[in-house]
């Protein structure tokens, strides 16, 4: 039998990926603090949300997945002071993924509640 395409594994992959590009291009024009900030917490969606394909119990599992949902919206939130500041460089490919990553998100905690 072949195994179901997991897609927020899939996504958060592309995404920290694209993050990775944007922010050496952030670090390129020298914007460090944002680029570093953006790193960290972009690429740590996509860690949690491995992390919780093992985790112990059910209650690790939405404690993993709830990481990964405030990292989603640190995320937003240096996306936007990006496409807000006159200075600074955006990328709307970002913009869309994240609140694509963040429906899907919020979706597995709502239904991982319920059982």
């Amino acid at each position: 039998m072949e195994k179901k395409e997991n897609i927020i594994l899939t996504k958060t992959i592309a995404f920290s990926l694209l993050i990775i590009e944007f922010c050496e291009n952030l670090e390129r024009e020298q914007k460090f603090v944002i680029a570093n900030q953006l790193l960290k917490a972009g690429t740590s969606i996509g860690a949690n949300i491995h992390e919780a394909q093992n985790a112990e119990s059910k209650a690790d599992f939405i404690h993993k997945v709830k990481i990964a949902a405030k990292e989603v919206e640190e995320v937003k939130y240096w996306i936007i002071l990006c496409k807000e500041a006159k200075s600074y460089p955006f990328n709307q490919e970002l913009e869309t993924q994240i609140k694509e990553i963040g429906l899907i998100i919020y979706k597995i905690l709502s239904s991982s509640k319920k059982k």
